[in-house]
C-alpha cells in the first residue's frame, strides 16, 4: 500500500489504454507517454501493462506502508526516497515508511511511477486506467488526493531479487529519438482523409510552421498556435471516428492534436496523423514548448516502430538479468 501525501491536479492512475470500448463511446485513456509505462514495468519484471501513476503536477509526494520495489521513468525530475536522490529511468526499494518526493522535472512534462506487482485497482471495461471525463477507472474515477491510499499487487519477482539499477531514456537510447534542441521537438505525421481539402499554400504553411504547445492543453488534446489553416469554402462534414495522433483544424484554423482522453469521434477535418513511434515523445512535450512536422510514409511510419520495440525488449532482457545477479 501507498499513501498520497501531496499531489496537485491531475495526477492519475493509468495503465496502456482502455481498449475495445471506442464503439462504446469511451475514450482509450492510458498513459500519455505509454514507453515510459512500459519502461518502468520492464525494469521491475511486471507485465507491460501493469498500471501506475502517471504524475504531470508537482510536487508529489507519497509514503510506503510496506517494502516495496518501484521504479520512475518519463520526465527527468529532482526526486527522493527518505532524503537520498533517485535518478531518473532507475528502479529501486523502499522500505515501510519511505517518503518519495518528486520535483518539477528539468526535461520532459509527465513523470511516470510504477511499483512491483502494480497497482491493484479494478479494471473496468477491462482497463485500469482513469477516465476522468466519465468518472470511472482508476481510483473512483477521478484524480489522486492527499490521504489516498492505494493498493499495490504483489510483486512477480522474489523478494531477493536486486532492485538497484537502470537504464538509458529512450530519448537517448533510441537513434533519431533526440530534439534538435532543448525547444523544438521534431515529431512525424502521415498525411489524413482530408488533408487534399486544404490549398497547396496552406498544405504548405502547416509543414513549415513552427507550432507552438497552447497552455490551453491537456490529455484531452494539444491544441497549436502559430498559423492559421483556413479552408477556401466551409466544409459540412459528418462525425468520425477519431483516436490518439489525429490533428484535426476546427473553423478557426489552428489545429488540435487529439491525445490519450480525446473524444471517440469529431467531425472537424483531420489534416494529418501522429505516427505511433513518435506519440510517446508527444506525451513528454510540455505547454509552451515548439513542434515542427515531418512527413513519412506508411511505410516508414510501420518502420520507425522497430526502434522502439527493440529499446523495449533489451530493456527487459537486461533487467532481467540484473535482477538474476
Amino acid at each position: 500500500m501507498i499513501e498520497i501525501l501531496a499531489s496537485p491536479a491531475f495526477n492519475t492512475i493509468q495503465d496502456l489504454g482502455r481498449n475495445g470500448a471506442r464503439r462504446f463511446g469511451v475514450s482509450t485513456s492510458g498513459a500519455m507517454d505509454p514507453l515510459a509505462l512500459a519502461g518502468g514495468n520492464a525494469l521491475l519484471g511486471n507485465d507491460d501493462n501493469a498500471a501506475g501513476i502517471e504524475i504531470q503536477t508537482f510536487p508529489f509526494r507519497l509514503r510506503f506502508q510496506t517494502d516495496a520495489p518501484f521504479a520512475l521513468t518519463g520526465a527527468d525530475p529532482v526526486s527522493t526516497l527518505a532524503g537520498s536522490p533517485v535518478p531518473s529511468w532507475w528502479c529501486t526499494r523502499a522500505r515501510a515508511g519511505d517518503i518519495l518526493e518528486i520535483g518539477t522535472p528539468r526535461r520532459g512534462a509527465r513523470v511516470y511511477a510504477t511499483f512491483g506487482g502494480g497497482v491493484d485497482v479494478p479494471r473496468v471495461l477491462g482497463s485500469r486506467s482513469t477516465h476522468l471525463r466519465a468518472g470511472f477507472g482508476g481510483l473512483e474515477g477521478r484524480t489522486l488526493q492527499v490521504g489516498d491510499v492505494i493498493p499495490v499487487g504483489k510483486p512477480s519477482c522474489e523478494a531477493g531479487r536486486r532492485f538497484d539499477f537502470g537504464a538509458a531514456p529512450p530519448d537517448v537510447a533510441i537513434a533519431g529519438a533526440g530534439t534538435a534542441d532543448d525547444r523544438m521537438l521534431r515529431i512525424r505525421l502521415m498525411r489524413a482523409g482530408e488533408y487534399d481539402l486544404f490549398s497547396e499554400e496552406v498544405q504548405a504553411k502547416f509543414w513549415s510552421t513552427s507550432w507552438k504547445i497552447s497552455a490551453r492543453s491537456d490529455r484531452g488534446g494539444y491544441r497549436l498556435t502559430g498559423a492559421r489553416l483556413i479552408l477556401d469554402a466551409p466544409v459540412e462534414m459528418r462525425s468520425h471516428g477519431v483516436v490518439a495522433g489525429v490533428v484535426q483544424v476546427p473553423p478557426g484554423g489552428e489545429p488540435i492534436i487529439q491525445m490519450s482522453d480525446a473524444n471517440t469521434a469529431g467531425g472537424y477535418p483531420k489534416m494529418a496523423a501522429v505516427i505511433q513511434a513518435d506519440l510517446w515523445r508527444l506525451g513528454q512535450a510540455t505547454p509552451g514548448s515548439f513542434i515542427v512536422f515531418s512527413e513519412v510514409s506508411y511505410q516508414d511510419a510501420v518502420a520507425a516502430m522497430a526502434p522502439v520495440n527493440d529499446y523495449l525488449a533489451k530493456l527487459r532482457a537486461t533487467a532481467n538479468l540484473y535482477r538474476a545477479l
